[in-house]
């Protein structure tokens, strides 16, 4: 049941963090949302952004990726870093595809966590950007500023995930992750967060904290 005062405050954060939500752009196949997405782990954005591109320059399917040669790929993919374990992880998420299911990315957690290097925030991204299916995809971003205003009180991305799925209405899942992503990378950033230029800094448990304390 949610309570409503969190269910207020969720939809006033949805709604100031909405400019943050562009419409969808470049390549949304299911396939290379899941590959871009590994190749996201422990890296930056540009970095994932340039090695997959650079990646299905020249192989698009998970056929030719399962085929193409492992050193081949770790050269395509470099950019994106620990290459060597990512075109393991790529190539052998590509062949079971290929091979198991038919070339179609499955369409739900199960079978997303049990390809190599998939854990939730990379089956919930396949879900949310590759099927548009209601998922919350916890990353780095939605953990931190999750806790940091208020939301939840957790520890890890997998607790942060179970909660926000208790209050947030599934109205607001599919544009969750975009929002808190942009607006930790723009504004709520991990060191040296612009506070007075926060839109939502009167909903903050963090700022309101802070300001107590300079008071």
């Amino acid at each position: 049941m949610i309570k409503i005062q969190n269910f207020e405050r969720i939809k006033i954060i949805m709604k100031r963090l909405h400019k943050y939500v562009k419409k969808p752009v470049g390549n949304t196949n299911p396939f290379r949302v899941l590959i871009t997405t590994i190749l996201s782990q422990r890296t930056r954005d540009e970095n994932t952004d340039e090695a997959a591109a650079t990646l299905f320059s020249v192989y698009k399917t998970p056929e030719e990726i399962a085929n193409a040669p492992r050193d081949e790929i770790e050269k395509l993919i470099k950019k994106a870093g620990f290459f060597r374990v990512k075109a393991q992880r790529v190539k052998e998420t590509s062949r079971i595809i290929h091979e198991e299911h038919e070339d179609a990315v499955p369409d739900n957690i199960k079978e997303l966590l049990a390809l190599p290097g998939v854990g939730r925030k990379t089956a919930n991204c396949v879900l949310v950007y590759g099927f548009r299916k209601n998922a919350i995809p916890v990353d780095v971003h939605v953990h931190r500023i999750s806790n940091r205003i208020g939301l939840v009180k957790t520890k890890t991305p997998e607790e942060t995930e179970l909660e926000l799925t208790k209050i947030v209405p599934k109205k607001y899942w599919l544009d969750l992750n975009e929002s808190f992503v942009r607006f930790g990378q723009d504004i709520c950033r991990p060191i040296g967060p612009k506070h007075e230029e926060c839109p939502i800094n009167d909903l903050c448990d963090f700022y309101r904290d802070m300001k107590k304390k300079s008071s």
